[in-house]
Protein backbone atom coordinates (compact mmCIF):
# COMPACT_ATOMS: atom_id res chain seq x y z
CA UNK A 1 0.00 0.00 0.00
CA UNK A 2 1.18 3.11 -1.43
CA UNK A 3 1.71 5.82 1.08
CA UNK A 4 -0.41 9.27 0.70
CA UNK A 5 2.34 12.29 -0.04
CA UNK A 6 1.88 14.81 2.49
CA UNK A 7 1.91 17.60 0.23
CA UNK A 8 3.35 21.30 0.44
CA UNK A 9 3.75 22.12 4.16
CA UNK A 10 3.12 25.61 3.24
CA UNK A 11 -0.25 25.83 1.30
CA UNK A 12 -1.56 22.78 4.19
CA UNK A 13 -0.46 26.04 7.17
CA UNK A 14 -2.06 28.72 4.58
CA UNK A 15 -5.32 26.22 4.42
CA UNK A 16 -5.64 25.13 7.67
CA UNK A 17 -5.02 29.15 8.63
CA UNK A 18 -7.96 29.97 6.45
CA UNK A 19 -10.26 27.77 7.62
CA UNK A 20 -9.58 28.65 11.05
CA UNK A 21 -9.64 32.37 10.31
CA UNK A 22 -13.11 31.75 8.11
CA UNK A 23 -14.66 29.51 11.36
CA UNK A 24 -13.94 32.27 13.35
CA UNK A 25 -15.63 35.17 11.58
CA UNK A 26 -18.65 32.88 10.63
CA UNK A 27 -18.45 32.55 14.47
CA UNK A 28 -18.42 36.65 15.18
CA UNK A 29 -20.35 37.16 12.33
CA UNK A 30 -23.10 34.77 13.56
CA UNK A 31 -23.04 36.27 16.87
CA UNK A 32 -23.09 39.57 15.81
CA UNK A 33 -26.22 38.90 13.38
CA UNK A 34 -27.90 37.32 16.62
CA UNK A 35 -27.60 40.47 18.54
CA UNK A 36 -28.99 42.23 15.84
CA UNK A 37 -32.05 40.01 15.40
CA UNK A 38 -32.20 40.20 18.84
CA UNK A 39 -32.26 43.82 19.10
CA UNK A 40 -35.06 44.46 16.53
CA UNK A 41 -37.41 41.98 18.55
CA UNK A 42 -36.85 43.61 21.32
CA UNK A 43 -38.01 47.06 19.55
CA UNK A 44 -40.53 45.23 17.51
CA UNK A 45 -42.41 43.90 20.61
CA UNK A 46 -41.63 47.18 22.74
CA UNK A 47 -43.20 49.27 19.81
CA UNK A 48 -46.25 46.68 20.01
CA UNK A 49 -46.44 47.43 23.68
CA UNK A 50 -46.58 51.04 23.35
CA UNK A 51 -49.25 51.03 21.03
CA UNK A 52 -51.46 48.42 22.82
CA UNK A 53 -51.02 51.09 25.95
CA UNK A 54 -52.20 53.87 23.68
CA UNK A 55 -55.01 52.25 21.94
CA UNK A 56 -56.66 50.89 25.42
CA UNK A 57 -55.94 54.52 27.02
CA UNK A 58 -57.74 56.22 23.84
CA UNK A 59 -60.89 53.64 24.20
CA UNK A 60 -60.69 54.23 28.11
CA UNK A 61 -61.17 57.65 27.77
CA UNK A 62 -63.94 57.97 25.23
CA UNK A 63 -65.57 54.84 27.02
CA UNK A 64 -66.27 52.71 24.35
CA UNK A 65 -69.57 54.14 23.16
CA UNK A 66 -68.97 57.28 20.86
CA UNK A 67 -67.33 55.00 17.73
CA UNK A 68 -66.80 58.31 15.39
CA UNK A 69 -65.40 59.87 18.46
CA UNK A 70 -62.94 57.09 18.70
CA UNK A 71 -62.23 56.44 15.16
CA UNK A 72 -61.38 60.03 14.99
CA UNK A 73 -59.02 60.13 17.92
CA UNK A 74 -57.62 56.96 16.80
CA UNK A 75 -57.12 58.35 13.59
CA UNK A 76 -54.93 61.22 15.34
CA UNK A 77 -52.83 58.54 16.75
CA UNK A 78 -51.72 56.92 13.49
CA UNK A 79 -50.88 59.54 12.12
CA UNK A 80 -47.46 58.98 10.58
CA UNK A 81 -47.19 55.50 11.65
CA UNK A 82 -47.32 53.60 8.27
CA UNK A 83 -45.71 50.64 9.65
CA UNK A 84 -48.92 49.69 12.15
CA UNK A 85 -52.17 48.51 11.39
CA UNK A 86 -55.48 48.94 13.58
CA UNK A 87 -58.30 46.89 13.14
CA UNK A 88 -61.67 47.05 16.24
CA UNK A 89 -64.39 45.15 16.53
CA UNK A 90 -67.18 46.06 18.41
CA UNK A 91 -68.80 44.03 21.08
CA UNK A 92 -71.16 42.86 18.96
CA UNK A 93 -68.85 41.41 15.66
CA UNK A 94 -68.98 44.40 13.53
CA UNK A 95 -65.54 45.77 12.15
CA UNK A 96 -66.04 49.83 12.96
CA UNK A 97 -62.35 50.68 13.00
CA UNK A 98 -59.22 50.08 10.45
CA UNK A 99 -56.42 51.35 9.83
CA UNK A 100 -54.20 50.42 6.06
CA UNK A 101 -51.36 52.14 6.25
CA UNK A 102 -49.76 48.43 6.03
CA UNK A 103 -49.61 46.61 2.68
CA UNK A 104 -51.19 43.43 2.92
CA UNK A 105 -48.51 41.59 1.24
CA UNK A 106 -45.73 42.90 3.55
CA UNK A 107 -44.55 40.55 6.56
CA UNK A 108 -46.39 41.80 10.04
CA UNK A 109 -46.23 40.73 13.68
CA UNK A 110 -49.75 40.81 15.03
CA UNK A 111 -50.86 41.36 18.50
CA UNK A 112 -54.62 40.13 19.63
CA UNK A 113 -56.15 41.86 22.50
CA UNK A 114 -59.59 42.65 24.58
CA UNK A 115 -60.52 45.67 25.95
CA UNK A 116 -63.87 45.86 28.25
CA UNK A 117 -65.96 48.82 27.81
CA UNK A 118 -69.61 49.34 29.30
CA UNK A 119 -71.20 47.59 26.75
CA UNK A 120 -68.97 44.38 26.08
CA UNK A 121 -64.71 43.60 25.09
CA UNK A 122 -63.94 44.61 22.07
CA UNK A 123 -61.36 42.96 19.96
CA UNK A 124 -57.96 44.69 19.04
CA UNK A 125 -55.76 43.52 16.29
CA UNK A 126 -52.41 45.40 15.82
CA UNK A 127 -50.43 44.42 13.05
CA UNK A 128 -46.63 45.99 12.88
CA UNK A 129 -45.11 46.14 9.69
CA UNK A 130 -41.12 44.19 9.70
CA UNK A 131 -40.45 43.98 6.06
CA UNK A 132 -38.40 47.03 6.51
CA UNK A 133 -35.92 45.15 9.40
CA UNK A 134 -35.96 41.65 7.21
CA UNK A 135 -34.41 44.05 4.62
CA UNK A 136 -32.00 45.10 6.99
CA UNK A 137 -31.05 41.90 8.12
CA UNK A 138 -30.40 40.21 4.80
CA UNK A 139 -28.38 42.87 3.70
CA UNK A 140 -26.32 42.43 7.22
CA UNK A 141 -26.13 39.13 6.62
CA UNK A 142 -24.78 39.46 3.26
CA UNK A 143 -22.21 41.95 4.31
CA UNK A 144 -21.26 40.20 7.05
CA UNK A 145 -20.71 36.71 5.01
CA UNK A 146 -18.91 38.88 2.17
CA UNK A 147 -16.69 40.44 5.02
CA UNK A 148 -16.18 36.42 6.59
CA UNK A 149 -15.37 35.55 3.10
CA UNK A 150 -12.74 37.91 2.15
CA UNK A 151 -11.40 38.35 5.53
CA UNK A 152 -10.58 34.42 5.03
CA UNK A 153 -9.39 35.18 1.82
CA UNK A 154 -7.25 37.74 2.41
CA UNK A 155 -6.31 35.89 5.90
CA UNK A 156 -5.02 33.10 3.56
CA UNK A 157 -3.19 35.15 1.09
CA UNK A 158 -1.20 36.76 3.90
CA UNK A 159 -0.56 33.69 6.06
CA UNK A 160 0.89 31.86 2.82
CA UNK A 161 3.52 34.96 2.41
CA UNK A 162 4.27 34.78 6.03
CA UNK A 163 4.56 30.73 6.17
CA UNK A 164 6.54 30.96 2.49
CA UNK A 165 9.19 33.39 4.54
CA UNK A 166 8.63 31.62 8.04
CA UNK A 167 10.23 28.09 5.58
CA UNK A 168 12.94 30.07 3.99
CA UNK A 169 15.19 28.49 6.95
CA UNK A 170 14.24 24.70 6.29
CA UNK A 171 14.70 25.47 2.48
CA UNK A 172 18.23 26.79 2.88
CA UNK A 173 18.18 23.27 5.48
CA UNK A 174 17.17 21.28 2.60
CA UNK A 175 19.43 22.82 -0.02
CA UNK A 176 22.24 22.12 2.34
CA UNK A 177 21.30 18.71 2.84
CA UNK A 178 20.97 17.42 -0.59
CA UNK A 179 24.39 19.04 -1.36
CA UNK A 180 25.63 16.36 0.75
CA UNK A 181 28.10 13.48 -1.01
CA UNK A 182 29.83 10.34 0.22
CA UNK A 183 32.79 12.43 -0.07
CA UNK A 184 31.75 15.18 1.83
CA UNK A 185 30.48 14.26 4.98
CA UNK A 186 32.82 16.00 6.85
CA UNK A 187 31.22 19.22 6.54
CA UNK A 188 28.81 20.33 8.79
CA UNK A 189 25.50 22.09 8.19
CA UNK A 190 25.64 25.95 8.94
CA UNK A 191 22.97 26.85 11.61
CA UNK A 192 24.00 30.08 12.43
CA UNK A 193 21.15 31.69 10.42
CA UNK A 194 18.83 29.30 11.69
CA UNK A 195 15.76 29.94 14.09
CA UNK A 196 16.04 28.17 17.77
CA UNK A 197 13.34 25.75 17.14
CA UNK A 198 15.81 24.53 14.46
CA UNK A 199 19.25 24.71 16.23
CA UNK A 200 19.10 21.53 17.91
CA UNK A 201 17.97 20.02 14.50
CA UNK A 202 21.38 21.19 13.12
CA UNK A 203 23.24 20.24 15.78
CA UNK A 204 21.76 16.72 15.72
CA UNK A 205 22.04 16.38 12.02
CA UNK A 206 25.83 17.64 12.38
CA UNK A 207 26.68 14.88 14.85
CA UNK A 208 24.94 12.58 12.62
CA UNK A 209 27.17 13.78 10.04
CA UNK A 210 30.49 13.26 11.57
CA UNK A 211 29.04 9.94 12.96
CA UNK A 212 28.74 9.09 9.34
CA UNK A 213 31.31 10.38 7.95
CA UNK A 214 33.49 8.22 10.60
CA UNK A 215 31.87 5.25 9.86
CA UNK A 216 32.46 5.69 6.11
CA UNK A 217 36.06 6.10 6.90
CA UNK A 218 36.16 3.07 8.43
CA UNK A 219 33.92 1.18 6.00
CA UNK A 220 36.31 2.60 3.25
CA UNK A 221 39.21 0.90 5.81
CA UNK A 222 37.69 -2.32 6.72
CA UNK A 223 37.18 -2.70 2.48
CA UNK A 224 40.73 -2.37 2.30
CA UNK A 225 41.57 -4.57 4.78
CA UNK A 226 39.26 -7.20 3.66
CA UNK A 227 40.74 -6.81 0.32
CA UNK A 228 44.54 -7.56 1.81
CA UNK A 229 43.55 -10.03 3.81
CA UNK A 230 41.96 -11.87 1.17
CA UNK A 231 44.40 -11.25 -1.31
CA UNK A 232 47.74 -12.34 0.08
CA UNK A 233 46.17 -15.93 0.88
CA UNK A 234 44.73 -15.62 -2.71
CA UNK A 235 48.01 -14.40 -4.11
CA UNK A 236 49.64 -17.29 -1.99
CA UNK A 237 47.41 -19.95 -3.20
CA UNK A 238 48.00 -18.77 -7.14
CA UNK A 239 51.51 -18.56 -7.20
CA UNK A 240 52.15 -21.83 -5.27
CA UNK A 241 49.89 -23.24 -7.86
CA UNK A 242 51.54 -21.94 -10.76
CA UNK A 243 55.11 -23.14 -9.19
CA UNK A 244 53.46 -26.94 -8.64
CA UNK A 245 52.31 -26.69 -12.40
CA UNK A 246 55.07 -25.93 -14.18
CA UNK A 247 56.74 -29.22 -14.03
CA UNK A 248 56.04 -32.69 -12.59
CA UNK A 249 56.21 -33.31 -8.81
CA UNK A 250 56.29 -36.69 -6.78
CA UNK A 251 53.05 -37.23 -4.38
CA UNK A 252 55.19 -36.05 -1.63
CA UNK A 253 55.76 -32.52 -3.29
CA UNK A 254 52.02 -32.13 -3.87
CA UNK A 255 50.75 -33.19 -0.57
CA UNK A 256 52.76 -30.58 1.27
CA UNK A 257 51.48 -28.29 -1.20
CA UNK A 258 47.82 -28.69 -1.05
CA UNK A 259 48.02 -29.13 2.44
CA UNK A 260 49.81 -25.41 2.77
CA UNK A 261 46.60 -24.81 0.16
CA UNK A 262 44.37 -26.09 2.86
CA UNK A 263 45.79 -23.99 5.30
CA UNK A 264 45.58 -20.45 3.83
CA UNK A 265 41.74 -21.61 2.60
CA UNK A 266 40.92 -22.33 6.12
CA UNK A 267 42.38 -18.87 6.92
CA UNK A 268 40.72 -17.44 4.59
CA UNK A 269 36.99 -19.31 5.60
CA UNK A 270 37.55 -17.91 9.32
CA UNK A 271 37.68 -14.71 8.19
CA UNK A 272 34.70 -15.07 5.78
CA UNK A 273 32.88 -17.19 9.00
CA UNK A 274 34.28 -13.86 11.70
CA UNK A 275 33.11 -11.60 8.67
CA UNK A 276 29.40 -13.46 9.13
CA UNK A 277 29.17 -13.63 12.78
CA UNK A 278 29.99 -9.75 12.96
CA UNK A 279 27.55 -8.97 10.01
CA UNK A 280 24.69 -10.88 12.37
CA UNK A 281 25.89 -8.95 15.40
CA UNK A 282 25.44 -5.84 13.57
CA UNK A 283 21.72 -6.44 12.42
CA UNK A 284 20.93 -6.68 15.74
CA UNK A 285 21.46 -10.43 16.47
CA UNK A 286 21.37 -11.06 20.67
CA UNK A 287 22.80 -13.80 22.91
CA UNK A 288 20.23 -16.27 23.89
CA UNK A 289 20.90 -16.23 27.57
CA UNK A 290 20.63 -18.73 30.44
CA UNK A 291 22.10 -18.69 34.16
CA UNK A 292 25.63 -19.61 34.51
CA UNK A 293 26.26 -20.08 38.14
CA UNK A 294 29.86 -20.01 38.06
CA UNK A 295 31.55 -17.75 35.27
CA UNK A 296 34.75 -19.05 36.38
CA UNK A 297 34.24 -22.37 35.14
CA UNK A 298 33.87 -21.54 32.25
CA UNK A 299 37.02 -19.61 31.83
CA UNK A 300 38.82 -22.35 33.31
CA UNK A 301 37.61 -24.99 30.14
CA UNK A 302 38.57 -21.94 28.10
CA UNK A 303 41.48 -21.78 29.40
CA UNK A 304 42.38 -25.96 29.45
CA UNK A 305 41.73 -25.29 25.37
CA UNK A 306 44.37 -22.78 25.81
CA UNK A 307 47.23 -24.90 27.53
CA UNK A 308 49.13 -26.17 25.19
CA UNK A 309 49.71 -22.50 23.96
CA UNK A 310 50.66 -20.94 26.93
CA UNK A 311 52.81 -23.82 27.99
CA UNK A 312 54.82 -22.86 24.77
CA UNK A 313 54.87 -19.27 25.54
CA UNK A 314 56.31 -19.72 29.11
CA UNK A 315 52.77 -18.50 30.67
CA UNK A 316 50.76 -19.39 33.21
CA UNK A 317 47.25 -18.52 33.70
CA UNK A 318 45.51 -17.81 36.90
CA UNK A 319 41.57 -17.14 37.69
CA UNK A 320 40.51 -14.00 39.58
CA UNK A 321 37.08 -13.93 41.07
CA UNK A 322 33.98 -15.76 40.16
CA UNK A 323 30.41 -14.73 39.60
CA UNK A 324 26.98 -15.61 38.64
CA UNK A 325 25.08 -14.44 35.62
CA UNK A 326 22.68 -15.00 32.59
CA UNK A 327 24.79 -15.50 29.60
CA UNK A 328 25.33 -17.58 26.04
CA UNK A 329 28.18 -19.59 27.19
CA UNK A 330 28.62 -20.36 23.35
CA UNK A 331 29.45 -16.18 22.74
CA UNK A 332 31.12 -16.08 26.32
CA UNK A 333 33.34 -19.26 25.13
CA UNK A 334 34.22 -17.52 22.07
CA UNK A 335 34.65 -13.98 23.67
CA UNK A 336 36.75 -15.63 26.16
CA UNK A 337 38.98 -17.36 23.82
CA UNK A 338 40.24 -14.41 21.56
CA UNK A 339 41.14 -12.09 24.62
CA UNK A 340 43.15 -15.12 26.33
CA UNK A 341 44.65 -15.62 22.87
CA UNK A 342 44.96 -12.25 22.44
CA UNK A 343 46.79 -11.94 25.69
CA UNK A 344 48.87 -15.23 25.06
CA UNK A 345 50.65 -13.34 22.12
CA UNK A 346 51.67 -10.58 23.51
CA UNK A 347 52.18 -11.24 27.44
CA UNK A 348 56.22 -11.68 28.69
CA UNK A 349 57.59 -14.94 28.99
CA UNK A 350 57.40 -16.46 32.58
CA UNK A 351 55.05 -14.01 33.53
CA UNK A 352 51.21 -14.54 34.77
CA UNK A 353 47.98 -13.86 33.26
CA UNK A 354 45.44 -13.34 35.03
CA UNK A 355 40.98 -12.93 34.46
CA UNK A 356 39.33 -10.62 36.79
CA UNK A 357 36.22 -11.61 37.44
CA UNK A 358 34.05 -8.19 39.18
CA UNK A 359 30.32 -7.75 39.97
CA UNK A 360 29.26 -4.55 40.74
CA UNK A 361 25.56 -4.31 41.31
CA UNK A 362 23.74 -5.24 38.15
CA UNK A 363 26.85 -5.35 36.27
CA UNK A 364 29.77 -8.03 35.49
CA UNK A 365 32.63 -7.20 34.45
CA UNK A 366 35.75 -9.83 33.01
CA UNK A 367 39.00 -8.72 32.12
CA UNK A 368 42.25 -10.63 30.66
CA UNK A 369 45.57 -9.12 32.61
CA UNK A 370 48.83 -9.45 31.31
CA UNK A 371 52.53 -8.17 31.67
CA UNK A 372 53.96 -6.94 27.98
CA UNK A 373 54.34 -3.82 26.07
CA UNK A 374 52.40 -0.86 26.99
CA UNK A 375 49.73 0.09 24.26
CA UNK A 376 50.12 3.78 23.30
CA UNK A 377 46.77 5.40 24.62
CA UNK A 378 45.94 7.16 20.96
CA UNK A 379 45.28 3.14 20.21
CA UNK A 380 43.21 1.95 22.96
CA UNK A 381 40.01 3.47 21.35
CA UNK A 382 40.28 1.22 17.74
CA UNK A 383 41.29 -1.90 19.65
CA UNK A 384 37.91 -3.08 18.99
CA UNK A 385 37.83 -2.10 15.27
CA UNK A 386 38.09 -4.53 12.68
CA UNK A 387 41.52 -5.36 11.34
CA UNK A 388 42.90 -2.72 13.59
CA UNK A 389 46.40 -3.85 14.72
CA UNK A 390 48.94 -1.43 17.07
CA UNK A 391 51.47 -2.89 14.98
CA UNK A 392 51.33 -1.16 11.44
CA UNK A 393 53.87 -3.87 10.00
CA UNK A 394 51.31 -6.54 10.17
CA UNK A 395 54.02 -8.97 11.94
CA UNK A 396 51.58 -11.10 12.92
CA UNK A 397 48.77 -11.10 9.73
CA UNK A 398 49.94 -15.15 9.50
CA UNK A 399 48.63 -16.08 12.88
CA UNK A 400 45.76 -13.27 13.55
CA UNK A 401 43.83 -11.54 10.97
CA UNK A 402 42.23 -8.73 13.56
CA UNK A 403 38.96 -9.50 13.61
CA UNK A 404 39.53 -10.87 17.31
CA UNK A 405 38.65 -7.94 19.61
CA UNK A 406 36.07 -7.12 17.06
CA UNK A 407 34.08 -10.28 18.08
CA UNK A 408 34.35 -9.74 21.41
CA UNK A 409 32.81 -6.18 21.49
CA UNK A 410 30.14 -7.64 18.85
CA UNK A 411 29.53 -10.10 21.34
CA UNK A 412 29.25 -7.55 24.75
CA UNK A 413 27.36 -5.49 22.61
CA UNK A 414 24.64 -8.89 21.95
CA UNK A 415 24.36 -9.14 25.68
CA UNK A 416 23.67 -5.45 25.97
CA UNK A 417 27.32 -4.91 27.44
CA UNK A 418 30.34 -2.57 26.62
CA UNK A 419 34.16 -2.96 26.10
CA UNK A 420 37.17 -1.66 28.45
CA UNK A 421 40.62 -1.75 27.53
CA UNK A 422 43.07 -0.22 29.84
CA UNK A 423 46.95 0.23 29.37
CA UNK A 424 49.45 1.51 31.90
CA UNK A 425 53.31 0.86 33.41
CA UNK A 426 53.36 -2.51 31.08
CA UNK A 427 50.19 -3.73 32.06
CA UNK A 428 47.21 -3.92 29.89
CA UNK A 429 43.89 -5.09 30.80
CA UNK A 430 40.97 -5.90 27.92
CA UNK A 431 37.65 -7.60 28.65
CA UNK A 432 34.17 -6.34 28.48
CA UNK A 433 31.06 -5.24 30.91
CA UNK A 434 27.65 -7.41 31.22
CA UNK A 435 24.23 -6.26 32.45
CA UNK A 436 23.28 -8.83 34.32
Amino acid sequence: MKNKRAGSLGRRLARWLALLTLAGLALTCLGVYTVTVLSFQDRQNDTLRQQQIQVSHLIAEVGGLDYPTLAHKLDDAMVGRRDIRLTLTAPDGRVFYASGNVPSDNRTIDVRFEISTGNGSMQALLSLDVSEDDRVLRRLAQTLIAAALAGAVVIAVGGFTLVQIGLEPVRDLSTQIQALEADSLHQKLDGSSQPDELVPLVSHVNGMLERLHKAYEQLEAFNADVAHELFTPLATLMGSTEIALRKARDVETLRDVLGDHLEDLQRMSMIVQDMLFLSQADRGAEARRESVDSLASIVNAVAELHEAAIEDADLQLHVDGDATCAVDTRLLQRALSNLIGNATRHALPQSTIVVKIDRHNAEVALRVVNQGHTIPGEHLPYLFNRFYRVDAARTEAVRNHGLGLAIVAAIARMHGGRTVAESRGGVTSIGFVLSD
